[in-house]
């Protein structure tokens, strides 16, 4: 991989190069970037692959829906659909995209839509919403969001090469435009060390607000029926049989592993169209295992590429539960994580 890498740098500094003349473009105004006189935030990451956008989405609409009337924007990764569509709770990831419905699911009085084109979604968006949270659109700059959050994945901080010899959309320079900066997947307790570690390695500029998050796991939810099942169920004699289609699913695995060393993890890339070859051999696996205790899971953002005929026909009436997961803002920066976005956004809607 070392040598692949050398191979590919040439590559990758012109990749480097053709991205920051196009920030350049932006910055200098000689293409446009619009800004709305709502308030609009942008939750993004320089590399490729989940660094917790979709969790950090989620903790901001648990903050922020209670009061406001709010939707979320998103491309719609893997949907089959093209142009603006608002996405129904009766939708398939095909049709939405596998992020987009989960969010729709999981809030009521949530407006969740999907667009290529963020300025036209917002421009269908903006008259009946007090905000818009834009998803995965940090290297979107033909929207000039009103604050911009950059997450950076704790497990991937070394990697500071653009693609295709690093795994960075552009130069790492990119993060100097962001308004805050958290480092998402930190170790549960987090120490004063290593927060000085980090900040030396992603090099806040004044201004910029920096902040550390963590996951946390909560308790097992059926695919069949939405009942719950205690995490503390699984035991050292639980047999798992995990399905993922997700980019980094090395922090659930290691999670897992906390409660059972008997893991069989079937891996699929990001956002990947379960077959019905894929699950029939995940079942085949599970009913050859003669362990007495045995579950399927999975991630709840997979879950909605799972329960779609014909695939799921393979999967009733077996114990198959996803893990729901949250973003955490490590203490003592909670408070004023949360008065940042709560006052950007009231004063941004005080003076629209």
């Amino acid at each position: 991989m070392h040598y692949l890498r050398l191979l590919l740098f040439p590559f990758s500094i012109v990749y480097g190069l053709v991205t920051w003349l196009r920030n350049l473009a932006y910055d200098r105004s000689w293409l446009a970037s619009k800004q709305f006189d709502l308030p609009v935030l942008s939750i993004g990451n320089l590399a490729v692959g989940g660094a917790g956008k979709s969790p950090m989405a989620e903790y901001l609409i648990r903050l922020l829906l209670p009061q406001y009337k709010m939707a979320v924007l998103s491309r719609g990764y893997g949907r089959k659909t093209k142009g603006f569509r608002l996405v129904n709770e009766d939708d398939t990831a095909a049709l939405s995209g596998d992020e987009p419905l989960q969010m729709k699911r999981k809030f009521d009085g949530l407006t969740v839509a999907v667009c290529e084109k963020r300025v036209k979604g917002i421009e269908r968006l903006q008259q009946e919403h007090d905000l818009i949270i834009l998803d995965d659109a940090f290297q979107h700059r033909a929207v000039k969001p009103g604050l911009s959050l950059l997450l950076f994945d704790y497990n991937s901080l070394d990697d500071k090469l653009p693609l295709p010899a690093g795994n960075l959309r552009e130069p790492f320079s990119g993060r100097k435009r962001a308004d805050i900066l958290i480092i998402t997947k930190t170790p549960y307790l987090l120490t004063d060390a290593l927060r000085r570690t980090l900040r030396t390695r992603v090099k806040p500029q004044e201004g910029q607000h920096l902040f550390f998050s963590r996951l946390v796991y909560g308790n097992l939810t059926s695919l069949e029926d939405g009942s719950s099942l205690p995490s503390d169920s699984i035991d050292c004699h639980t047999r798992l049989f995990l399905i993922t289609g997700i980019a980094h699913p090395a922090p659930l695995v290691e999670e897992l592993h906390k409660r059972s060393a008997h893991i069989n993890h079937f891996d699929y890339p990001d956002h990947h169209p379960f077959s019905i070859k894929n699950i029939a051999k995940l079942v085949n696996a599970y009913h050859t295992e003669k362990a007495g205790s045995k579950l399927i899971l999975t991630t709840e953002k997979d879950a909605q590429r799972l329960k779609v005929e014909p695939v799921w026909q393979l999967l009733r009436g077996l114990p198959v539960y996803y893990v729901p997961v949250k973003t955490e803002i490590h203490s003592p920066d909670t408070e004023r994580f949360e008065a940042l976005i709560k006052n950007y956004v009231a004063g941004t809607i005080r003076n629209n």
